[in-house]
């Protein structure tokens, strides 16, 4: 046994020498190709480079396959935290719009309570929302103001943008509002730009119903919708919000007022719509005679019975 293996040592030496010399051959060889400067030399080493890399695609997969990985794990964490970044600009902005859209209807509301007349006689009298009813079947506020203030029954109440519902019951120092979302309470309106005449009804949801359409046809979403003053339940003209649809389609009011935040609602002084009770005067006065200015020369007017008995005389 121990001939045997220096037999094999006395062979393998010789080969590992030869075949480094021929490896060392051989990069020399190559070195000098590649750094020879000879047009001959330069066409081999473009055949050769056209012949052997195209053929070694298959090598470089797996290192273009991981160079591409770590781009893609570099350009997710990227894109990580750029959503991180956004995800708290959104927040940001919505706290930001949030705190705009309060800051704009109390702007409105204020503006509108201490300023706006919606008609010469109609005077309105301001008032803090002190408590709500607590009930889920009955939607109402009660108010600082009473009888002592001059309010009765059935006037209109609105904060700064739109119509909240009616006085229901006064005492002295307080009145109850009923809200328009009560069961309770049905407001004639018409709808703008169509001129359709409805009946705005509450069901004890945030969006009204509206009923008793000729043409719903011709209604669309977002469409205003305005008290119609019929009835004279309310004065004409104010503003109770905008046309939506349910799930069920049916046509509902989005209300304009802002029922989370009732704090001041502006009760209007409504005493009813004149009546009229000649078609005419509503165009042109009827003439007084008393004020008519006489000519010094008309004659005076005679009678019909004077003027008979003169011709039949």
């Amino acid at each position: 046994m121990a001939k045997d293996r220096s037999q094999r040592e006395d062979f393998s030496g010789p080969l590992r020498r030869l075949l480094i010399g021929l490896v060392c051959l051989c990069l020399a060889a190559i070195f000098l190709v590649w750094r020879i400067d000879s047009p001959r030399v330069e066409r081999f080493r473009a055949q050769l480079v056209d012949t052997v890399v195209p053929s070694m695609d298959w090598a470089m997969v797996p290192v273009t396959g991981a160079i591409n990985l770590v781009r893609d794990f570099q350009s997710y964490q990227r894109l990580s935290e750029q959503n991180r970044e956004l995800r708290s600009e959104l927040r940001q902005m919505r706290a930001w719009k949030e705190a705009a859209l309060q800051l704009e209807q109390e702007n409105a509301r204020l503006l509108d309570l201490n300023n706006v007349r919606l008609d010469p006689k109609l005077t309105y009298i301001t008032g803090v929302v002190m408590a709500d009813s607590g009930s889920p079947f009955r939607q109402s506020v009660i108010l600082n103001i009473g009888a002592r203030d001059g309010i009765q029954d059935g006037w209109a109440a609105m904060d700064g943008i739109g119509l909240v519902g009616r006085i229901s019951g006064t005492g002295q120092d307080t009145a109850r509002v009923i809200l328009l979302t009560d069961a309770a309470s049905a407001v004639p309106a018409v709808i703008q730009p169509s001129g359709q005449t409805a009946l705005v009804t509450g069901d004890n949801t945030a969006a009204p119903v509206i009923d008793f359409l000729e043409n719903p046809d011709l209604v669309r979403a977002g469409d205003r919708v305005i008290t119609s003053g019929d009835g004279s339940v309310f004065p004409p003209g104010l503003l109770i919000g905008q046309v939506a649809a349910d799930r069920a389609g049916r046509k509902r009011v989005r209300l304009s007022a802002d029922y989370e935040r009732l704090e001041f609602l502006r009760v209007l002084r409504h005493q009813g719509a004149e009546a009229i009770t000649e078609p005419g005067a509503l165009v042109v006065p009827p003439p007084d005679a008393a004020l008519l200015p006489e000519r010094s020369g008309d004659p005076a007017p005679q009678s019909l019975s004077s003027q008979e008995g003169g011709g039949n005389g």
